[in-house]
């Protein structure tokens, strides 16, 4: 057996409750303390995890030379102090998405990781499901083709924030999943949204993100929606793909397309290609999945036992915070085109 690796976690609001079910299922963890500032939701702790200290207040945490790590699952506007203070007591970082809301934090909190040699790994749980690597791994074959563009669509009549926009809550998961796929980072975005709900805070969202390849992805997001939709479709030259991940079958391959066929004709009778409609089969891969939460979860321990660095680590989150930066400088803009900040020169 592995040596058990010793956690807090901040907040058990909203995820929380998912956060504590997974690790606390791992036989080589341990949650000592859940800090919640909530009387009903330390009770919430005290009922369902007896091996678990509830607390009020988080010096205790980072007093604490048993705690190796800490989670923290606050709301976004916390994240970069709380990362920050557990960062510089010498513990290892997991926080939720995003990791914080301007750039200059974002890159602060990665670098101070780096100067204190602690893991720091954002949860963007996405990265971590079956069918999404699946995806990644299909664009990565070419068996797709030139990727023409993306779009996504993360829609429900669901939870209302008023800490953050529906953008700023939603976006991050189509975010990182379609740099993940693509193993790029948009160069520009643009988005516009309306508030009807709340004064200032968008319920809705649309963003049209450009890369230097020439790929186009668009995120649609709302809170304010009738229907349930979690999609991403990737549009290739050869093929197109569906990823649902509500649906039983996570992935839909479709063999469609558009092919040009040449045709040798005299210099004087120039004519242009001609364009054939090709729909072939409709494939439904089987999957292995497994719970991305659970597999996030043994990831940040295995990270924090070795020293590696996560697969979202704070680069990977910046990048996504540098893209809702960008957007919310196009939103207040009325739908500027925004170039992004701070954009890495290479990706891993």
């Amino acid at each position: 057996m592995q040596k058990p690796v010793t956690l807090a976690q901040f907040g058990c609001g909203y995820w929380g409750p998912n956060l504590l079910r997974n690790f606390s299922a791992l036989p080589d963890c341990r949650v000592k303390y859940v800090v919640e500032h909530s009387a009903e939701r330390r009770a919430f702790v005290v009922a369902n995890y007896p091996q678990t200290i509830p607390l009020d207040v988080m010096e205790t945490v980072l007093a604490d030379p048993e705690v190796d790590a800490v989670v923290i699952a606050t709301p976004a506007s916390t994240h970069f102090d709380l990362t920050k203070t557990v960062l510089d007591s010498g513990k290892h970082v997991m926080v939720e998405k995003p990791m914080a809301m301007t750039l200059t934090d974002a890159d602060e909190l990665t670098e101070l990781a780096a100067a204190r040699r602690r893991v720091l790994m954002v949860g963007h749980t996405f990265l971590y499901n079956d069918a999404v690597a699946y995806l990644r791994d299909l664009v990565a074959s070419g068996d797709l083709g030139q990727i023409y563009y993306l779009y996504a669509q993360r829609l429900n009549l669901g939870v209302i924030r008023s800490d953050v926009n529906a953008m700023w809550n939603l976006a991050p998961h189509d975010i990182s999943i379609i740099n993940y796929i693509l193993n790029d980072q948009p160069v520009s975005v643009s988005a516009t949204g309306k508030a009807y709900i709340q004064h200032g805070i968008e319920d809705v969202v649309f963003m049209n993100a450009s890369f230097a390849s020439g790929v186009h992805a668009s995120v649609h997001v709302s809170w304010l929606d009738p229907n349930k939709i979690r999609q991403l479709t990737v549009v290739g030259s050869r093929k197109m793909v569906v990823y649902d991940d509500i649906a039983n079958d996570k992935i839909t391959i479709y063999d469609k397309g558009i092919d040009r066929h040449t045709q040798a004709h005299p210099f004087d009778d120039p004519q242009p290609a001609r364009l054939v409609h090709r729909s072939g089969d409709i494939s439904l891969p089987q999957i292995d999945f497994k719970e991305p939460m659970r597999t996030e979860a043994k990831h940040f321990l295995d990270c924090v036992r070795t020293g590696q660095a996560p697969r979202s680590d704070g680069a990977n989150g910046r990048d996504v915070v540098a893209v809702l930066e960008a957007g919310t400088r196009s939103l207040a803009s009325g739908g500027a085109v925004v170039k992004i900040d701070g954009l890495r020169s290479a990706r891993p």
